[in-house]
Protein backbone atom coordinates (compact mmCIF):
# COMPACT_ATOMS: atom_id res chain seq x y z
CA UNK A 1 0.00 0.00 0.00
CA UNK A 2 1.47 3.51 -0.85
CA UNK A 3 0.68 6.67 0.98
CA UNK A 4 1.27 10.10 -0.08
CA UNK A 5 1.05 13.52 1.21
CA UNK A 6 -0.14 16.39 -0.89
CA UNK A 7 1.48 20.07 0.58
CA UNK A 8 1.96 22.91 -0.50
CA UNK A 9 3.92 26.73 0.31
CA UNK A 10 0.83 28.43 1.00
CA UNK A 11 -2.72 28.21 1.34
CA UNK A 12 -4.43 29.09 -2.40
CA UNK A 13 -1.65 26.87 -4.23
CA UNK A 14 -3.98 24.50 -5.84
CA UNK A 15 -2.74 21.52 -3.82
CA UNK A 16 -7.03 20.89 -3.91
CA UNK A 17 -7.31 20.69 -7.65
CA UNK A 18 -4.11 18.74 -8.13
CA UNK A 19 -5.32 16.18 -5.08
CA UNK A 20 -8.68 15.44 -6.94
CA UNK A 21 -6.68 15.39 -9.99
CA UNK A 22 -4.36 12.77 -8.86
CA UNK A 23 -7.03 10.93 -6.59
CA UNK A 24 -9.40 10.54 -9.68
CA UNK A 25 -6.31 10.11 -12.08
CA UNK A 26 -5.42 7.11 -10.50
CA UNK A 27 -8.58 5.81 -9.30
CA UNK A 28 -9.42 5.48 -13.34
CA UNK A 29 -6.28 3.38 -13.22
CA UNK A 30 -8.18 1.13 -11.20
CA UNK A 31 -6.23 2.23 -8.00
CA UNK A 32 -8.26 1.68 -4.66
CA UNK A 33 -7.35 5.20 -3.76
CA UNK A 34 -8.39 5.94 0.18
CA UNK A 35 -8.35 10.45 0.52
CA UNK A 36 -7.69 11.78 3.97
CA UNK A 37 -7.49 15.71 4.89
CA UNK A 38 -5.60 17.66 7.69
CA UNK A 39 -7.80 19.55 9.34
CA UNK A 40 -11.34 20.44 10.49
CA UNK A 41 -12.11 21.12 6.15
CA UNK A 42 -15.95 19.33 5.12
CA UNK A 43 -15.85 20.80 1.73
CA UNK A 44 -12.39 19.37 0.18
CA UNK A 45 -13.02 15.92 1.66
CA UNK A 46 -16.61 15.80 -0.41
CA UNK A 47 -14.39 16.67 -3.73
CA UNK A 48 -12.04 14.29 -3.04
CA UNK A 49 -14.08 11.65 -1.65
CA UNK A 50 -16.36 11.69 -4.79
CA UNK A 51 -12.87 11.70 -7.26
CA UNK A 52 -11.72 8.77 -5.24
CA UNK A 53 -15.04 6.99 -5.06
CA UNK A 54 -14.44 5.84 -1.41
CA UNK A 55 -15.02 8.29 1.78
CA UNK A 56 -12.90 11.02 3.12
CA UNK A 57 -11.72 10.80 6.29
CA UNK A 58 -10.21 13.80 8.48
CA UNK A 59 -7.32 13.91 10.40
CA UNK A 60 -6.79 17.16 13.17
CA UNK A 61 -4.31 17.36 15.99
CA UNK A 62 -6.89 19.98 17.39
CA UNK A 63 -9.46 17.59 17.77
CA UNK A 64 -7.87 14.21 17.85
CA UNK A 65 -4.45 12.65 19.89
CA UNK A 66 -1.52 11.23 17.77
CA UNK A 67 -2.69 7.73 18.77
CA UNK A 68 -6.40 8.41 17.18
CA UNK A 69 -5.27 9.83 14.21
CA UNK A 70 -2.93 6.93 13.67
CA UNK A 71 -5.71 4.23 14.27
CA UNK A 72 -8.25 6.09 11.87
CA UNK A 73 -5.52 7.12 9.11
CA UNK A 74 -4.38 2.76 9.26
CA UNK A 75 -8.71 1.42 10.10
CA UNK A 76 -9.35 3.39 7.24
CA UNK A 77 -6.91 2.50 4.73
CA UNK A 78 -7.39 -1.09 4.73
CA UNK A 79 -8.42 -2.25 1.44
CA UNK A 80 -6.61 0.64 -0.53
CA UNK A 81 -3.60 0.43 -2.88
CA UNK A 82 -2.81 3.97 -2.30
CA UNK A 83 -3.70 6.75 0.71
CA UNK A 84 -3.98 10.24 -0.29
CA UNK A 85 -3.91 13.00 2.33
CA UNK A 86 -4.26 16.57 1.33
CA UNK A 87 -2.93 19.12 3.69
CA UNK A 88 -4.29 22.47 4.27
CA UNK A 89 -2.15 25.58 4.29
CA UNK A 90 1.63 25.67 3.81
CA UNK A 91 3.73 22.67 4.65
CA UNK A 92 4.79 23.66 7.91
CA UNK A 93 2.11 26.20 9.07
CA UNK A 94 -0.17 25.48 12.12
CA UNK A 95 -0.93 27.11 15.39
CA UNK A 96 2.20 25.91 17.42
CA UNK A 97 5.02 27.84 16.92
CA UNK A 98 7.51 24.72 17.42
CA UNK A 99 5.24 23.03 14.20
CA UNK A 100 3.69 20.16 16.21
CA UNK A 101 0.31 20.52 14.75
CA UNK A 102 1.86 21.40 11.01
CA UNK A 103 1.23 19.36 7.76
CA UNK A 104 4.95 18.47 8.40
CA UNK A 105 4.45 17.06 11.71
CA UNK A 106 1.57 14.86 10.09
CA UNK A 107 3.47 13.46 7.23
CA UNK A 108 6.21 12.62 9.92
CA UNK A 109 3.45 10.79 12.43
CA UNK A 110 2.27 8.83 9.26
CA UNK A 111 5.57 8.40 7.73
CA UNK A 112 4.31 10.04 3.91
CA UNK A 113 6.02 10.98 1.54
CA UNK A 114 5.27 15.06 0.88
CA UNK A 115 4.45 16.12 -2.78
CA UNK A 116 4.89 19.92 -3.14
CA UNK A 117 2.41 21.46 -5.30
CA UNK A 118 3.88 25.12 -6.02
CA UNK A 119 2.22 28.16 -7.48
CA UNK A 120 4.88 29.49 -9.81
CA UNK A 121 3.09 32.44 -11.09
CA UNK A 122 4.85 35.13 -11.26
CA UNK A 123 8.15 32.99 -10.65
CA UNK A 124 11.07 31.46 -12.41
CA UNK A 125 14.64 31.22 -10.75
CA UNK A 126 13.26 32.18 -7.75
CA UNK A 127 11.57 28.94 -7.26
CA UNK A 128 15.14 27.17 -6.21
CA UNK A 129 15.40 29.30 -2.90
CA UNK A 130 12.16 28.10 -1.85
CA UNK A 131 12.43 24.87 -2.38
CA UNK A 132 15.62 24.78 -0.92
CA UNK A 133 14.32 26.41 2.13
CA UNK A 134 11.56 24.08 2.46
CA UNK A 135 14.01 20.94 2.55
CA UNK A 136 16.32 22.75 4.79
CA UNK A 137 13.83 23.86 7.12
CA UNK A 138 12.96 20.04 8.39
CA UNK A 139 15.08 17.22 7.02
CA UNK A 140 13.38 14.69 8.92
CA UNK A 141 10.13 15.44 6.26
CA UNK A 142 10.88 13.07 3.10
CA UNK A 143 10.20 15.63 0.30
CA UNK A 144 9.87 12.85 -2.79
CA UNK A 145 9.36 15.92 -5.70
CA UNK A 146 7.32 18.66 -6.37
CA UNK A 147 4.50 19.63 -9.76
CA UNK A 148 4.78 22.79 -10.50
CA UNK A 149 1.30 24.45 -10.60
CA UNK A 150 -0.54 27.33 -12.77
CA UNK A 151 2.46 27.27 -15.22
CA UNK A 152 2.58 30.05 -17.76
CA UNK A 153 3.80 27.74 -20.83
CA UNK A 154 6.71 25.69 -22.07
CA UNK A 155 9.04 28.91 -22.06
CA UNK A 156 8.29 29.30 -18.23
CA UNK A 157 8.14 25.48 -17.54
CA UNK A 158 11.51 25.57 -18.91
CA UNK A 159 12.88 28.42 -16.70
CA UNK A 160 11.57 26.75 -13.73
CA UNK A 161 12.85 23.29 -14.68
CA UNK A 162 16.39 24.70 -15.17
CA UNK A 163 16.31 26.62 -12.01
CA UNK A 164 15.53 23.45 -10.27
CA UNK A 165 17.80 21.31 -11.67
CA UNK A 166 20.92 23.79 -11.16
CA UNK A 167 20.41 24.58 -7.80
CA UNK A 168 18.60 22.17 -5.98
CA UNK A 169 17.85 18.22 -5.71
CA UNK A 170 14.18 17.99 -5.97
CA UNK A 171 12.67 16.21 -8.39
CA UNK A 172 10.08 17.64 -10.21
CA UNK A 173 6.92 14.94 -11.02
CA UNK A 174 5.11 16.91 -13.34
CA UNK A 175 3.73 20.84 -14.43
CA UNK A 176 0.21 21.79 -14.80
CA UNK A 177 -0.64 24.95 -17.02
CA UNK A 178 -2.79 28.00 -15.97
CA UNK A 179 -6.20 26.97 -16.81
CA UNK A 180 -9.58 28.75 -15.24
CA UNK A 181 -11.31 25.15 -16.31
CA UNK A 182 -9.49 23.48 -13.78
CA UNK A 183 -10.13 25.28 -10.79
CA UNK A 184 -12.85 24.24 -8.45
CA UNK A 185 -16.05 26.83 -9.04
CA UNK A 186 -15.59 29.34 -6.15
CA UNK A 187 -17.84 31.11 -4.29
CA UNK A 188 -18.57 33.64 -1.44
CA UNK A 189 -17.51 30.93 1.36
CA UNK A 190 -14.51 29.23 -0.90
CA UNK A 191 -15.04 26.28 -3.10
CA UNK A 192 -18.49 25.21 -4.18
CA UNK A 193 -18.98 21.73 -2.16
CA UNK A 194 -19.28 18.95 -4.84
CA UNK A 195 -22.69 17.77 -3.56
CA UNK A 196 -23.62 21.37 -5.05
CA UNK A 197 -22.29 21.45 -8.07
CA UNK A 198 -24.20 20.26 -11.32
CA UNK A 199 -21.22 19.57 -13.10
CA UNK A 200 -18.74 18.07 -10.21
CA UNK A 201 -18.01 14.88 -12.53
CA UNK A 202 -17.26 16.71 -15.88
CA UNK A 203 -14.94 19.28 -13.53
CA UNK A 204 -13.21 16.31 -11.76
CA UNK A 205 -12.57 14.59 -14.97
CA UNK A 206 -10.86 17.54 -16.69
CA UNK A 207 -8.76 17.50 -13.49
CA UNK A 208 -7.60 13.81 -14.04
CA UNK A 209 -7.19 14.60 -17.33
CA UNK A 210 -4.89 17.42 -17.17
CA UNK A 211 -3.24 15.39 -14.42
CA UNK A 212 -2.40 12.38 -16.28
CA UNK A 213 -1.01 14.42 -19.06
CA UNK A 214 1.06 16.76 -16.73
CA UNK A 215 2.18 14.95 -14.04
CA UNK A 216 4.16 11.55 -14.37
CA UNK A 217 1.68 9.03 -12.27
CA UNK A 218 3.77 5.95 -12.56
CA UNK A 219 6.03 7.92 -10.87
CA UNK A 220 3.84 9.36 -7.63
CA UNK A 221 2.98 5.83 -7.31
CA UNK A 222 6.76 4.61 -7.01
CA UNK A 223 7.39 7.38 -4.51
CA UNK A 224 4.17 6.50 -2.69
CA UNK A 225 4.47 2.69 -2.37
CA UNK A 226 8.47 3.55 -1.48
CA UNK A 227 7.39 5.25 1.89
CA UNK A 228 8.46 3.44 4.99
CA UNK A 229 4.59 3.46 6.51
CA UNK A 230 4.97 2.78 10.60
CA UNK A 231 0.78 3.02 10.95
CA UNK A 232 -0.67 0.49 13.48
CA UNK A 233 -2.51 -2.90 12.51
CA UNK A 234 -5.95 -1.96 11.86
CA UNK A 235 -8.34 -3.14 14.10
CA UNK A 236 -11.71 -4.61 12.68
CA UNK A 237 -14.54 -2.53 13.27
CA UNK A 238 -17.59 -3.67 14.72
CA UNK A 239 -20.29 -4.36 12.37
CA UNK A 240 -23.18 -2.27 13.17
CA UNK A 241 -26.35 -3.91 12.15
CA UNK A 242 -28.51 -4.13 15.52
CA UNK A 243 -30.25 -0.21 15.31
CA UNK A 244 -32.40 0.51 18.38
CA UNK A 245 -32.85 4.17 17.30
CA UNK A 246 -33.81 6.51 14.06
CA UNK A 247 -32.22 9.45 13.66
CA UNK A 248 -33.22 11.85 10.65
CA UNK A 249 -30.35 13.43 9.18
CA UNK A 250 -30.81 16.28 6.50
CA UNK A 251 -28.67 15.20 3.81
CA UNK A 252 -28.72 17.54 0.68
CA UNK A 253 -27.69 20.29 -1.26
CA UNK A 254 -28.37 23.01 1.79
CA UNK A 255 -26.78 20.67 4.54
CA UNK A 256 -24.03 18.33 4.04
CA UNK A 257 -21.62 18.76 6.26
CA UNK A 258 -20.50 16.35 8.45
CA UNK A 259 -17.42 14.19 9.03
CA UNK A 260 -17.77 10.78 7.68
CA UNK A 261 -16.10 9.24 11.03
CA UNK A 262 -19.12 10.90 13.12
CA UNK A 263 -21.53 9.33 10.70
CA UNK A 264 -19.79 5.79 11.13
CA UNK A 265 -20.04 6.50 14.94
CA UNK A 266 -24.08 6.55 15.14
CA UNK A 267 -24.36 3.27 13.40
CA UNK A 268 -21.39 1.73 16.13
CA UNK A 269 -23.82 3.44 19.17
CA UNK A 270 -26.81 2.00 17.83
CA UNK A 271 -28.04 4.41 16.00
CA UNK A 272 -29.95 4.14 12.48
CA UNK A 273 -29.40 7.27 10.11
CA UNK A 274 -32.42 8.30 8.05
CA UNK A 275 -31.38 10.44 5.49
CA UNK A 276 -34.23 13.32 4.40
CA UNK A 277 -34.29 16.29 1.84
CA UNK A 278 -35.12 19.67 3.69
CA UNK A 279 -35.75 20.77 -0.34
CA UNK A 280 -38.11 18.29 -1.76
CA UNK A 281 -39.39 15.99 0.88
CA UNK A 282 -42.83 16.96 2.24
CA UNK A 283 -42.32 15.45 6.48
CA UNK A 284 -39.54 13.92 8.10
CA UNK A 285 -39.40 10.09 7.79
CA UNK A 286 -40.59 8.20 10.98
CA UNK A 287 -37.52 8.85 13.51
CA UNK A 288 -36.88 8.93 17.39
CA UNK A 289 -34.54 12.14 17.07
CA UNK A 290 -33.52 14.74 14.51
CA UNK A 291 -29.43 15.66 13.24
CA UNK A 292 -29.58 18.59 10.99
CA UNK A 293 -25.58 19.31 10.26
CA UNK A 294 -23.86 22.30 8.55
CA UNK A 295 -23.81 23.73 5.04
CA UNK A 296 -24.69 26.43 2.81
CA UNK A 297 -29.00 26.91 3.38
CA UNK A 298 -28.15 30.65 2.06
CA UNK A 299 -27.86 29.47 -1.21
CA UNK A 300 -30.76 27.96 -1.23
CA UNK A 301 -33.16 30.09 0.88
CA UNK A 302 -36.38 30.29 -2.10
CA UNK A 303 -36.77 26.46 -2.02
CA UNK A 304 -36.45 25.93 1.73
CA UNK A 305 -39.05 28.50 2.54
CA UNK A 306 -40.98 27.10 -0.13
CA UNK A 307 -40.85 23.35 1.61
CA UNK A 308 -43.83 24.73 4.10
CA UNK A 309 -45.23 21.24 4.74
CA UNK A 310 -41.64 19.94 5.97
CA UNK A 311 -40.72 23.40 7.88
CA UNK A 312 -44.25 23.15 9.97
CA UNK A 313 -43.80 19.21 10.59
CA UNK A 314 -40.19 20.12 11.67
CA UNK A 315 -41.59 22.64 14.08
CA UNK A 316 -44.12 20.19 15.52
CA UNK A 317 -42.12 17.73 16.00
CA UNK A 318 -39.73 19.38 18.13
CA UNK A 319 -42.57 21.25 20.37
CA UNK A 320 -43.54 17.82 20.63
CA UNK A 321 -40.07 16.99 22.16
CA UNK A 322 -38.75 15.23 19.88
CA UNK A 323 -34.75 15.30 20.67
CA UNK A 324 -32.34 17.49 18.10
CA UNK A 325 -29.23 18.39 17.01
CA UNK A 326 -28.25 21.39 14.56
CA UNK A 327 -24.64 22.88 13.87
CA UNK A 328 -23.75 26.33 12.11
CA UNK A 329 -26.16 25.58 8.69
CA UNK A 330 -28.36 23.34 10.84
CA UNK A 331 -29.11 26.60 13.79
CA UNK A 332 -29.54 28.91 11.00
CA UNK A 333 -32.48 26.75 9.62
CA UNK A 334 -34.38 26.28 12.82
CA UNK A 335 -34.64 30.07 13.04
CA UNK A 336 -37.31 32.44 12.18
CA UNK A 337 -35.65 33.92 9.29
CA UNK A 338 -32.85 33.88 7.31
CA UNK A 339 -31.85 37.53 5.91
CA UNK A 340 -28.73 37.68 3.09
CA UNK A 341 -28.21 39.83 0.02
CA UNK A 342 -31.05 41.69 0.70
CA UNK A 343 -33.83 38.99 0.69
CA UNK A 344 -35.64 37.54 4.01
CA UNK A 345 -37.33 34.21 4.01
CA UNK A 346 -38.87 32.29 6.82
CA UNK A 347 -37.37 28.99 8.11
CA UNK A 348 -38.39 26.79 10.55
CA UNK A 349 -39.03 28.89 13.49
CA UNK A 350 -38.22 26.59 16.47
CA UNK A 351 -35.12 29.20 17.28
CA UNK A 352 -36.61 32.38 18.82
CA UNK A 353 -34.55 34.80 16.47
CA UNK A 354 -33.50 36.18 13.37
CA UNK A 355 -30.17 34.86 10.93
CA UNK A 356 -28.40 37.69 8.73
CA UNK A 357 -25.79 36.52 7.02
CA UNK A 358 -22.72 38.73 6.70
CA UNK A 359 -20.42 39.84 4.54
CA UNK A 360 -17.45 38.94 6.92
CA UNK A 361 -16.75 35.84 9.25
CA UNK A 362 -18.39 36.23 12.53
CA UNK A 363 -16.78 32.78 13.97
CA UNK A 364 -13.53 31.41 12.17
CA UNK A 365 -11.37 28.88 13.58
CA UNK A 366 -10.68 26.54 16.24
CA UNK A 367 -12.94 26.70 19.17
CA UNK A 368 -12.83 25.59 23.18
CA UNK A 369 -15.87 24.94 24.55
CA UNK A 370 -16.63 23.83 28.59
CA UNK A 371 -19.80 22.81 29.19
CA UNK A 372 -22.07 24.79 31.57
CA UNK A 373 -24.20 21.56 32.94
CA UNK A 374 -27.52 23.35 31.26
CA UNK A 375 -26.91 20.61 28.36
CA UNK A 376 -29.44 18.08 27.42
CA UNK A 377 -26.45 15.23 27.25
CA UNK A 378 -25.46 13.74 30.75
CA UNK A 379 -21.91 12.91 30.52
CA UNK A 380 -20.15 9.50 31.20
CA UNK A 381 -19.29 8.41 34.83
CA UNK A 382 -15.99 7.69 33.95
CA UNK A 383 -15.55 11.45 32.33
CA UNK A 384 -14.69 14.39 33.88
CA UNK A 385 -17.42 16.66 35.50
CA UNK A 386 -18.91 19.88 33.53
CA UNK A 387 -16.71 22.08 35.21
CA UNK A 388 -13.60 20.56 34.07
CA UNK A 389 -13.65 19.40 30.50
CA UNK A 390 -12.67 20.95 27.62
CA UNK A 391 -14.09 20.44 23.98
CA UNK A 392 -11.84 21.04 21.18
CA UNK A 393 -13.94 22.09 18.06
CA UNK A 394 -14.37 24.28 15.05
CA UNK A 395 -16.68 27.22 13.68
CA UNK A 396 -16.79 28.95 10.51
CA UNK A 397 -19.79 30.82 9.60
CA UNK A 398 -20.67 34.47 8.28
CA UNK A 399 -24.06 34.15 9.94
CA UNK A 400 -24.99 36.28 12.79
CA UNK A 401 -28.07 35.16 15.22
CA UNK A 402 -30.42 38.07 16.57
CA UNK A 403 -32.13 36.50 19.72
CA UNK A 404 -35.24 37.43 20.94
CA UNK A 405 -36.86 36.98 24.67
CA UNK A 406 -35.34 36.35 27.85
CA UNK A 407 -32.24 35.31 29.11
CA UNK A 408 -31.87 31.54 27.07
CA UNK A 409 -29.82 28.70 28.44
CA UNK A 410 -26.46 27.58 26.57
CA UNK A 411 -24.92 23.94 26.74
CA UNK A 412 -21.61 25.63 26.22
CA UNK A 413 -19.50 28.28 27.22
CA UNK A 414 -16.93 29.86 24.83
CA UNK A 415 -13.17 29.54 26.25
CA UNK A 416 -11.93 30.81 22.53
CA UNK A 417 -14.05 31.02 19.19
CA UNK A 418 -17.17 33.03 18.63
CA UNK A 419 -20.19 30.86 19.27
CA UNK A 420 -23.47 32.67 18.96
CA UNK A 421 -22.25 35.46 20.94
CA UNK A 422 -18.52 35.75 21.80
CA UNK A 423 -19.25 33.66 24.77
CA UNK A 424 -21.86 31.16 24.72
CA UNK A 425 -23.32 28.28 22.38
CA UNK A 426 -25.33 24.99 22.24
CA UNK A 427 -28.97 27.32 22.22
CA UNK A 428 -31.03 24.75 24.46
CA UNK A 429 -34.80 24.87 23.52
CA UNK A 430 -37.12 21.80 24.87
CA UNK A 431 -35.49 19.27 23.58
CA UNK A 432 -33.02 20.95 20.85
CA UNK A 433 -29.47 21.72 21.19
CA UNK A 434 -28.17 24.20 18.19
CA UNK A 435 -24.89 26.13 17.88
CA UNK A 436 -22.74 27.25 15.56
CA UNK A 437 -19.58 24.98 16.30
CA UNK A 438 -18.60 22.18 14.15
CA UNK A 439 -18.18 19.11 17.43
CA UNK A 440 -16.13 16.06 16.42
CA UNK A 441 -16.83 12.78 17.69
CA UNK A 442 -13.53 11.78 19.85
CA UNK A 443 -12.65 9.64 22.64
CA UNK A 444 -12.05 13.32 24.77
CA UNK A 445 -15.62 14.34 22.99
CA UNK A 446 -17.63 11.58 22.09
CA UNK A 447 -20.63 13.55 21.45
CA UNK A 448 -22.37 11.15 19.39
CA UNK A 449 -22.73 8.33 22.12
CA UNK A 450 -23.78 11.06 24.33
CA UNK A 451 -26.96 12.14 21.54
CA UNK A 452 -28.03 8.86 20.63
CA UNK A 453 -28.39 8.25 24.53
CA UNK A 454 -29.93 10.85 25.04
CA UNK A 455 -32.58 10.17 21.48
CA UNK A 456 -32.82 6.66 23.05
CA UNK A 457 -33.97 7.72 26.80
CA UNK A 458 -36.36 10.37 25.19
CA UNK A 459 -37.69 7.92 22.52
CA UNK A 460 -38.64 5.25 25.21
CA UNK A 461 -40.26 7.62 27.72
CA UNK A 462 -42.66 9.41 24.44
CA UNK A 463 -43.07 5.89 23.92
CA UNK A 464 -44.85 5.51 27.70
CA UNK A 465 -46.29 8.51 27.57
CA UNK A 466 -47.68 7.72 24.02
CA UNK A 467 -48.96 4.37 25.22
CA UNK A 468 -50.67 6.06 28.22
CA UNK A 469 -52.58 8.23 25.86
CA UNK A 470 -53.70 5.18 24.02
CA UNK A 471 -54.82 3.85 27.07
CA UNK A 472 -56.77 6.58 28.54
Amino acid sequence: MGHLFIAAAHKSSGKTSVSVGLAGAMAKRGFAVQPFKKGPDYIDPLWLARAAGRPCFNLDFFTMSHEEIRTSYSTHSTGSDICLIEGNKGLFDGLDVEGSDSNAALAKLLSAPVVLVIDTNGMTRGIAPLINGYLDFDRKVNVGGVILNKVGGARHETKLRTALERYTDIEVLGAVGRNQALEIPERHLGLVPANESRNADEAIARLSAAISDGVDIDRVIEIARAADATIPVATERPAATNYNVRIAIARDAAFNFYYQDDLEAFAEAGAELVPFDTLNDNALPKADGLFVGGGFPETHLQALAENQSLREDIRQQLADGMPAYAECGGLMYLAQNIRWQNDAFDMVGTVPGDITVEKRPQGRGYVVLQETGQGLWPAPADMPNDSSRRISAHEFHYARLDLQGGAPDYAFDVIRGEGIDGHHDGLVIGNLVAGFVHQRNTLANPWVDRFVAFVREKSSQRGINNQDETST
